[in-house]
């Protein structure tokens, strides 16, 4: 790796990311288990705001992916790319999603963020993830009662 004249890493770019986190999105949305998990450092850390939740491990990630693979994304109707913005240490993504519920369609909104590793270029450390307490439910699944609290 190179640095520039600050010391700053010079080949890691807000381009390098966007492909990074183009990459990670589109083995999720294929359902691939396996190379979404690749993009990933071997102890990714994802986040859930504003509940404050965390899970860390790739085991713990692994059983999330599992999840909204298997059970969360057959149940969206379809989503809308609201914004995204992109620096060399992350992009963030906001979106509209329409899901399957229990009494008729709902609408959601969550921005996730997807963050470069720090010490290892080419993967991410994790995500961070803001929705509403009903959807990061749906979302995380099963898993959900074994997050464990940012705050404590």
């Amino acid at each position: 790796m190179t640095t520039d004249d600050t010391g700053s890493d010079a080949a890691w770019t807000a381009e390098a990311m966007h492909a990074l986190g183009t990459r990670h999105a589109t083995l999720e949305a294929e359902g691939d288990l396996d190379g979404t998990m690749a993009t990933l450092v071997a102890v990714p850390v994802y986040e859930f705001w504003p509940a404050g939740k965390r899970m860390v491990g790739a085991d713990a990630v692994r059983r999330y992916y599992t999840h909204l693979i298997d059970v969360f994304m057959p149940s969206q109707i379809g989503y809308e790319m609201i914004s995204e913005a992109v620096s060399a240490e992350a992009v963030s993504q906001e979106f509209e999603l329409e899901l399957r519920g229990s009494e008729g369609s709902e609408r959601h909104r969550v921005l996730g963020v997807l963050y470069a590793a720090p010490d290892e270029p080419g993967l991410m450390g994790g995500e961070r993830i803001w929705g509403s307490d009903t959807l990061l439910r749906k979302m995380v699944g099963p898993i959900w009662d074994e997050l464990d609290s940012i705050h404590d």
